[in-house]
């Protein structure tokens, strides 16, 4: 019995995720790349450069890993109106392109989804931080978290940690540029983007992290946090909550969605 599980796909190194993601995609841009050596329409070349993804989506479970295996290539060759005005070369420069923005081992976690700018409203209210107080946003993307955050918490000391250099530089730019046109506003205080993998930075030191991630992280995030975090800090998630566990307070953000608050040790 041990022996059948062992050998089961998923636990095989070269079917883990992203790889059949990988897989799809680089497969249809072969193909696309023959089709369009052949003189084949648009038409037929889409239908052809899908053959991978159909094959490879039955790696990964349903959901939207297996969205991404199916969808990626055809959603890009639509939406820039087939083949003909990119080109099989062009589909390798986004592909690149994709990579330098959502490094492989960011595919285990969230897709880039923003924060939206009134998601935390009562937040502060219903979390009480001394002022200076550390607060990390785990993932931070483009820096919608980061902007809801300091809306929550104006005496707050915030850091992003993000594992693509691209959306740390473009979240760094959104700070400043949220700064400069409102001088005025609590952007004045510090507040940094680093470039790191949220799972193997340290969450010590911090007084509250907040996280937008995937039913399958919160977990490993709540263990993450009771193993690293000090007694009386915060762990607040965006929609998805932890499983098994009792959170101290939930809010319901303006488009329905739950905001999960829980507090280590208390």
């Amino acid at each position: 019995m041990a022996r059948a599980v062992a050998e089961r796909p998923e636990h095989r190194a070269w079917r883990r995720w992203p790889l059949p993601a990988v897989y799809a995609w680089a497969g249809g841009w072969w193909l696309l790349l023959m089709a369009s050596w052949l003189g084949w329409p648009a038409g037929g070349a889409l239908v052809l450069g899908t053959v991978p993804a159909l094959w490879f989506q039955g790696w990964v479970p349903p959901g939207w890993r297996r969205w991404v295996v199916l969808g990626g290539l055809p959603l890009l060759m639509l939406t820039t109106a087939g083949v003909s005005a990119v080109g099989p070369w062009g589909w390798l420069g986004i592909a690149l392109l994709l990579l330098v923005l959502y490094p492989l081992q960011a595919w285990r976690d969230a897709p880039v989804f923003p924060t939206p700018p009134e998601a935390l409203r009562g937040l502060g209210e219903t979390v009480a931080l001394a002022p200076g107080a550390a607060v990390l946003d785990a993932g931070s993307g483009l820096g919608h978290g980061l902007l809801a955050l300091r809306q929550a918490f104006p005496g707050a000391r915030l850091e992003g940690v993000e594992s693509s250099l691209l959306l740390v530089w473009l979240s760094r730019w959104r700070l400043w540029r949220a700064y400069r046109i409102n001088p005025g506003s609590p952007l004045e205080l510090p507040c940094r983007v680093v470039r790191g993998d949220m799972w193997a930075s340290s969450w010590a030191g911090f007084d509250l992290v907040y996280l937008f991630q995937r039913p399958e992280s919160m977990r490993r995030a709540w263990d993450k946090a009771c193993g690293e975090m000090k007694a009386g800090a915060w762990l607040v998630s965006l929609e998805f909550e932890v499983p098994g566990v009792a959170p101290m307070s939930r809010l319901t953000c303006p488009d329905g969605r739950f905001l999960w608050i829980y507090g280590l040790g208390r």
